[in-house]
């Protein structure tokens, strides 16, 4: 059995990748720490684990911690995980980082998005991008997998394959994309309150939010062009889910059959994608690992239609992903 140890395990995220875990046939989760020093129960935080695990959180100590684990899921915010991360990498432990700090691929662009200086800058440009569909050799060696950004996973997963085929143009791209709620994570703010998001859609971060580098940075490495995405999310009164629908230019006369053959044929082993001729929708993504997608043709733009759950394919499903990958296990092992 492989020993598991969650970095910060009270948020919803955490909550979806402990459910996952203990469904896992090759995974004992050892250690689960917060920053709360009563040390509460497992149950106490995630009532829905509820006699599914004995644990107490613990606050972080890292020679404790890098002894009683093998592998290390890191929750921690963006800033605050790699200054952990470095050290449990050091002490021969593997990671899977759900934070930005290593998606990108160079401190300049990180420092400038995130207003932070980098606290482990020599290992920025040297870790795996967690898409196991595009980048398999790179994670199943790696000391440390940067988990990708929710929103990117929507909008790389279609785009990629069509860039690296040359069947789109680099640019216009444009993702426009809708988000449940749990999206923002569990701490406290007004404008996630329910009377403040109930019964209404509204767009925010336009032109500033930080998911935008990791989509430009991560299309680039299938093509030579450089890339400038159009991003902007929207927040929607649900809890959970991901609808990104995506504007682009077809070159050498490409068609929606193009697109889906494309797809079809790029993801013919990849069991997480689901190619569809039909519409897709975040009720049928909701709870899985699952990324739907689907084209159809406007006035000579293909718009691009993708849909998955921000909390599992978005995040704890695509660490589990990345965990099997990592150790040569069926991709959908815990997870089907």
């Amino acid at each position: 059995m492989i020993r598991v140890g969650i970095v910060g395990a009270t948020g919803y995220t955490a909550v979806e990748l402990l459910k996952i875990l203990l469904r896992h046939p090759e995974i004992v989760v050892t250690v689960i720490t917060s920053r709360d020093p009563n040390e509460p129960h497992l149950s106490e935080v995630h009532p829905s684990l509820r006699e599914m695990l004995n644990l107490n959180f613990t606050q972080l100590d890292i020679p404790s911690f890098c002894e009683a684990v093998d592998v290390a899921f890191c929750c921690l915010p963006h800033a605050a995980s790699a200054a952990i991360v470095g050290q449990l990498v050091d002490a021969g432990v593997r990671v899977v980082d759900f934070s930005a700090d290593y998606r990108l691929n160079d401190v300049e662009t990180f420092e400038k998005w995130y207003g932070v200086e980098h606290p482990d800058s020599d290992r920025v440009g040297n870790v795996a991008y967690g898409i196991p569909e595009l980048f398999r050799a790179e994670i199943k060696s790696a000391d440390v997998v940067a988990n990708p950004g929710c929103f990117p996973s929507s909008a790389l997963l279609p785009l990629a394959p069509l860039i690296k085929a040359g069947l789109i143009q680099a640019a216009p791209i444009i993702v426009d994309s809708k988000t449940g709620i749990s999206g923002a994570g569990r701490k406290t703010n007004l404008k996630f309150h329910y009377p403040e998001c109930n019964e209404s859609i509204s767009a925010y971060g336009i032109g500033t939010h930080r998911h935008m580098p990791e989509i430009d940075q991560i299309i680039k490495r299938f093509c030579d062009a450089d890339i400038q995405t159009v991003f902007t999310p929207h927040l929607t009164p649900m809890d959970r889910g991901i609808l990104s629908t995506i504007y682009v230019q077809p070159k050498n006369k490409t068609d929606v059959d193009d697109v889906l053959d494309c797809w079809a044929n790029f993801y013919e082993d990849e069991i997480f994608v689901r190619v569809s001729a039909d519409l897709v929708a975040t009720k049928n993504v909701s709870g899985t690992n699952f990324c739907d997608m689907t084209a159809r043709d406007c006035r000579g733009t293909i718009v691009i239609v993708s849909a998955l759950d921000n909390l599992i394919k978005g995040a704890s499903g695509a660490a589990v992903q990345n965990f099997n990958v990592m150790h040569d296990f069926n991709d959908s092992l815990g997870m089907l």
